[in-house]
């Protein structure tokens, strides 16, 4: 295999669960303080050594393109008004060894069909990286990197997971696989999508990062619909156990579900909270505010 240098960001969802901030805009642009939840996933990928960005997006998602586009008038206004150090963090937010490739998923038939999108752009002996930006995941080093190196020691396919209580297990893939404690792997032996609670093998469910081996691409070029009546990822990865292997990393490091609203209020909270401008103001307020 090939060192891991492509990753791609599945950003074609509507955002229910975020409207009406969502009619008009990507969820994937929602931010937090003033990043997108998109760019905090692309900065993790380019830490861990990405080169390549594919984007399969929508067509209500074209904010994703123009925000890492490169923005001459914008650039040019902010050093007319001496704002340097902000243009050159505009400029730079996609570095020049970077590349941006952007698909278009036709319909919305599951995450494993959105991966699937991207397969010709996939060599066979390439793997490659999946980051659902609804996961804001916060490591040092980043969780892909640390992703990263038990794929390059072990050569398998990649999971992170992480404990969940057992009323919200329904919610994630989840993987049988004893628990290695956090910083350490283990091979998974079976994964189920989304198993009701008395069904669950663990409680370790897959969060929003993977690096697969390229062979799941024919495994999703035949899968049929699954749960849901939608192509699986999971259903893919687990046909891969038997083969070339599967491993459950427990990431060292934080998930914030920026999918649900309390998730993404803890993350404006806590990243708030630690801003080196804003953070003092923000805790004097929730002083005032609770009383405390």
């Amino acid at each position: 295999m090939k060192p891991l240098t492509k990753a791609i960001f599945p950003v074609a969802g509507l955002g229910t669960r975020f409207l009406p901030a969502t009619k008009a805009q990507p969820k994937e642009m929602l931010t937090v303080i003033d990043k997108p939840l998109i760019q905090f996933a692309v900065e993790e990928a380019i830490a861990a050594g990405v080169t390549q960005l594919i984007f399969v997006t929508g067509r209500t998602k074209r904010a994703i393109a123009d925000h890492f586009d490169a923005t001459p008038e914008l650039d040019r206004l902010l050093r007319e008004k001496g704002r340097e150090t902000v243009a050159e963090e505009l400029r730079t937010i996609i570095p020049p060894h970077v590349t941006c490739i952007y698909i278009r998923q036709p319909e919305a038939l599951g995450l494993g069909h959105a991966v699937h999108c991207a397969a010709p752009l996939i060599g066979d002996d390439e793997p490659f990286a999946v980051l659902l930006a609804d996961d804001l995941m916060r490591g040092d080093p980043p969780v892909l990197a640390q992703m990263a190196e038990v794929q390059r020691a072990t050569g398998r396919s990649v999971l992170a997971v992480n404990p969940v209580p057992l009323e919200d297990i329904g919610s994630y893939g989840v993987v049988a696989a004893q628990d290695p404690g956090e910083g350490g792997s283990a091979p998974v032996t079976d994964m189920v999508e989304k198993p009701p609670k008395g069904e669950a093998p663990s409680n370790l469910a897959v969060v929003g990062r993977y690096i697969l081996r390229p062979e799941v691409m024919g495994v999703l070029a035949t899968l049929p619909p699954g749960r849901g009546g939608e192509i699986q990822l999971t259903d893919a990865i687990r046909q891969l156990i038997p083969g070339t292997g599967v491993e459950a990393f427990r990431y060292r490091g934080r998930r914030y579900d920026c999918g649900s609203k309390m998730g993404f209020l803890e993350a404006t909270v806590d990243m708030g909270l630690e801003h080196p401008d804003y953070g003092p103001q923000l805790r004097a307020h929730l002083r005032s505010s609770l009383g405390a």
